[in-house]
């Protein structure tokens, strides 16, 4: 007698049922998290004419008015005021959330610069380098014992910038200043205990004051485009609806996936933004820059291995 049949009825369970149902859920919110970061160039290549650092401090302004609207929607004061509880964490936590602040400034600011000139496919090696810079900041910060995969995706990080170094004569500067202010930026949050969305509502709060005083000064010197034309301005509002729609879908996934699921997606971002570069922007890449590109892949070839190799001992 066949016994297949009641194994695949004990196994259809409601309880498993909705568990694949909330793992496909949150494979939809992944994608659709990294999609949109992969597709910043695009939203970021419309300020024509509008100077990075102005579009930046657009961005933090209107960035943080709408983390105030999301968080006030989904009732998140509580849980804020309860990370900072005492008078020693609040200013131990402000003191954290004020150095993620300015290495978020300086990551955003780059990276929006590299849009306007032209540099997008410094941008994705900056983010396909970032993974391995945080291997490398946990060792030397941390202290963390790394596993010989790792070392050796390291060392072909390493090997790809000293090759633009000599083929080149010069560094990728804006794709290590990227992945190193975002890596350190990480390093930093871990000290933190707020999610990604009140943590950034915390640091766009911290730098807002900054924001208001250079948008007055180019107010004064009649250097502000806000309210030159009105796509101009509509992109200025909007920017702080693309910075928070990518954080709200990335929630969603990282409650649903595991970790090792989470960072596979991650290479979604700094492949869309290589093709756009490519085929969008029509940036050409030249035999150095595709061997450095390809030394990346394969060091983050051998990190991934070396990543799900761990969590399936911790049986993640």
């Amino acid at each position: 007698m066949d016994d297949s049949q009641p194994q695949t009825t004990e196994t259809a369970t409601p309880e498993r049922q909705a568990s694949a149902s909330d793992a496909r859920l949150g494979v939809v919110f992944g994608v659709g998290a990294y999609a949109m970061w992969g597709c910043f160039p695009l939203f970021f290549s419309l300020f024509d004419g509008v100077p990075a650092f102005e579009v930046l401090i657009q961005r933090i302004l209107w960035s943080c008015a709408f983390l105030i609207v999301v968080v006030t929607l989904m009732r998140r004061w509580a849980a804020l005021r309860r990370s900072f509880r005492s008078p020693r964490e609040l200013v131990r936590g402000l003191g954290w959330s004020l150095g993620c602040a300015l290495l978020i400034a300086l990551n955003w600011g780059l990276y929006i610069y590299a849009v306007e000139t032209h540099h997008v496919l410094q941008a994705s090696l900056g983010y396909f380098m970032t993974p391995l810079v945080n291997v490398a900041l946990g060792m030397l910060v941390l202290r963390e014992r790394l596993g010989r995969w790792q070392m050796l995706a390291i060392g072909l990080a390493l090997g790809a910038v000293l090759l633009q170094l000599v083929m080149l004569g010069k560094l990728p500067w804006i794709s290590l200043v990227l992945a190193m202010t975002f890596g350190t930026y990480g390093l930093l949050r871990k000290r933190v205990s707020l999610d990604a969305l009140s943590g950034l509502l915390v640091e766009t709060s911290l730098l807002l004051p900054l924001s208001l005083a250079a948008l007055a000064w180019l107010t004064w010197h009649g250097q502000s485009h806000f309210g030159e034309t009105s796509k101009t301005t509509a992109l200025m509002i909007v920017s702080g609806v693309v910075t928070t729609l990518p954080l709200l879908a990335f929630a969603g996934a990282a409650r649903r996936l595991t970790l090792s699921t989470v960072g596979f997606l991650m290479y979604l971002n700094p492949t869309l933004q290589f093709l756009l570069a490519l085929w969008v922007f029509d940036e050409t890449i030249s035999w150095p820059q595709l061997f450095t590109f390809v030394l990346i892949w394969i060091g983050l070839g051998f990190y991934s291995v070396e990543t799900w190799r761990q969590h399936r001992k911790l049986g993640a």
